[in-house]
């Protein structure tokens, strides 16, 4: 079975500059892992029309389900609802639905107030175009303030706001994709080895993937950090394998007796599921 590469999409200048920490990819990974996935891609993308309609462009033709937040509202350095449409070449339409929500979400904040309620109104006007998304797309619902998102071609349009994104990313997992969860037992097993250096182990690891098919090795240097005292206080390597649980069993027991024929020592991590 073909499995899907989730990635994500984050729109904004305000990341880019540092105004503003992006926190949906933390979440993302967090969501994915949760439900037996990963996070295959990151890319981050300033708002500029011609960027993000280029990013887009090459987004939708590939088989990925996509994540994109920032950018679907309403004001002037918002384009990513424009530049979703462009590159689709599809145009902007009222959805149904999302007018309905943002009708209510009008009302609401009006509080009784008849002229602040009316669809006329300018503010009203504005919020109204936040449902206006590239014609053949469908909403993805908010439950923070009912103002939704879109999605269409397996690519989910998210508010950049963290609070109103992560439970949008939720639901979309659960309601869309629930047949992919854990259908991959990937694991993955690690040990520090104090004082290693990566260049002494590089055959090694070359050597493991070669006769284990389907396994990663991965190498994490550490300069060492003090506070943490023992074998992490001082330069070290944690090394490791990734894959599914019967490859990784098989590969590990290598990997650790060819570090120690290295003459490495090594030190045990509790390993997931200790």
């Amino acid at each position: 079975m073909t499995h899907k590469k989730f990635r994500l999409i984050v729109v904004g200048d305000e990341i880019l500059s540092g105004k503003r920490q992006d926190k949906h990819m933390s979440k993302m990974i967090e969501l994915l892992n949760e439900r037996g996935l990963s996070l295959h891609q990151v890319e981050y993308v300033g708002d500029d029309r011609e960027a993000i309609t280029s990013v887009l462009k090459k987004s939708f033709a590939t088989d990925d389900v996509v994540f994109s937040t920032g950018g679907i509202g309403s004001t002037p350095d918002d384009h990513t609802r424009q530049c979703a449409a462009a590159a689709l070449n599809v145009p902007l339409a009222l959805h149904p639905e999302a007018k309905e929500l943002i009708t209510q979400r009008i009302n609401t904040m009006a509080e009784g107030d008849a002229e602040k309620a009316k669809l006329s109104n300018p503010d009203n006007v504005l919020r109204m175009k936040m449902g206006e998304f590239p014609v053949g797309s469908e909403i993805i619902p908010n439950s923070y303030n009912l103002i939704p998102g879109f999605r269409i071609k397996e690519h989910h349009f998210l508010p950049g706001f963290p609070v109103m994104a992560a439970p949008m990313m939720a639901w979309v997992l659960d309601e869309l994709y629930a047949d992919l969860f854990h259908l991959i037992d990937f694991v993955e097993k690690s040990f520090i080895i104090p004082l290693g250096m990566e260049a002494s182990l590089t055959t090694l690891m070359e050597q493991i993937e070669a006769t284990h098919a389907g396994v990663k090795v991965f190498s994490l240097p550490s300069v060492g950090d003090p506070r943490k005292g023992g074998v992490f206080a001082k330069r070290h390597i944690e090394l490791g394998i990734k894959g599914s649980l019967s490859e990784v069993e098989k590969a590990f027991p290598f990997l650790k007796q060819g570090v120690l024929k290295l003459g490495f020592e090594i030190h045990e991590l509790p390993q997931a599921g200790d």
